[in-house]
This record gives structure tokens, sequence and C-alpha cells, in this order.
């Protein structure tokens, strides 16, 4: 893999099947990981699902990408209208990475450094995090749902990366109260995309 390469139909119809409803159930939990990078979108730092996906990924992923790896931690994330990602490169037990696209109900690309990338429900961009820089502007649509997988090179700079040696704590703050609306609205409309399903 050179800096990045996009994977068609990375989790199955019968996985997403299963996560599209998952997340939708997730995000109307009050338990979420409080990420300054995108403080309003619910977050989940190792969430119990997304991280046996993870792990039952990581033969697709020394496969696709060529390298040996260790899995560091999952991560995913709920963005509502509005919500952007600011242009950025990820630490280093992000060395290589999925963003994997689970439900959106609208188009909305990513760059990995000057190329423009669109996923459809299923697919995955894989990237070495800690060096492409990627980011999205600022969502026009209702709701997405994205993962990301995170790997370390088993022999590589970051290997004592493995299962990430993060503090969860440090993303437990309290909410900014002026993003509380924005929140309950994103909560409200995951709630009525669930109720029709």
């Amino acid at each position: 893999m050179k800096d990045f390469k996009v994977v068609k139909n990375f989790l199955s119809k019968e996985e997403l099947k299963l996560l599209q409803p998952y997340c939708y159930n997730r995000i109307l939990n009050d338990n979420w990981t409080y990420d300054p990078q995108c403080p309003v979108a619910p977050s989940f730092y190792n969430d119990a699902m997304m991280t046996v996906l993870l792990k039952s990924k990581l033969t697709l992923m020394e496969k696709e990408t060529g390298l040996e790896l260790f899995p560091t931690y999952s991560y995913w994330r709920y963005y509502g209208y509005d919500n952007d990602l600011h242009t950025h490169i990820d630490r280093n037990s992000c060395e290589v990475s999925a963003s994997v696209c689970i439900k959106k109900s609208h188009d909305w690309p990513i760059h990995m450094n000057t190329t423009w990338v669109e996923l459809e429900e299923g697919d995955a961009v894989l990237y070495f995090g800690a060096k492409v820089v990627h980011g999205r502007k600022p969502f026009k649509g209702d709701g997405m749902a994205q993962c990301f997988f995170h790997y370390v090179n088993k022999n590589g700079p970051y290997a004592n990366h493995v299962g990430d040696r993060i503090n969860e704590n440090q993303f437990r703050k309290k909410i900014d109260p002026k993003d509380l609306k924005r929140i309950k609205e994103i909560k409200k409309k995951a709630y009525a995309k669930n109720n029709r399903n």
C-alpha cells in the first residue's frame, strides 16, 4: 500500500445489517466519548462491538496492506448536520488505519492528502494515519455512522502501541452547554430513523 487505498465491501451486507441499527440504538445512550476534534458528534472509544470487528478484520487488513499488524483500538462516530473533521494526522497508535462507512444519508468525501475519496456503505479507505493528512468539509446531510480501526506495524517503530495506551478518561469531559441543543437534535433524528427501519 502506498499512502492509502479504497477497499470495496470491507464490511459485508450481513455485517451492515447488524451494525446499522446497532449504531442508531447506541447513540441514544448518553455514554459518549467527548472528542474535541468533533465535540458535537457522538463518539465511542473502544466500543465492544467495534473492537470485535477490529480484531476480526486483522487478516483482511494484513492482506490489503502487506504488513503484519497489531490492533491498537477501535473508534466510531456519528456525524450530524454541519459536523466537520478538521484536517489532521493521527497519533502513532493509528499508524495503519481503516475509515469505514457504516451508514450515510448523503455523500461526504474525505480527503487523503490532496485526493478526495467517497465511500459507499460498507467501503473502507485504508491509510497511514500518522502520515497521511486527512479531513472533511462540513457535513450537509442528516447523519453518517463511520468507524475507525487502528493498527500498528508489528515490525515498525510504533509496535509498542499495541492495545493502545491512552487514558480513556481524558475523553470523559463535560459537554459544552451550547452544544447540547445540537446533540439533542442529532439524537432526535437518529431515534426517528431507527424507528422507521
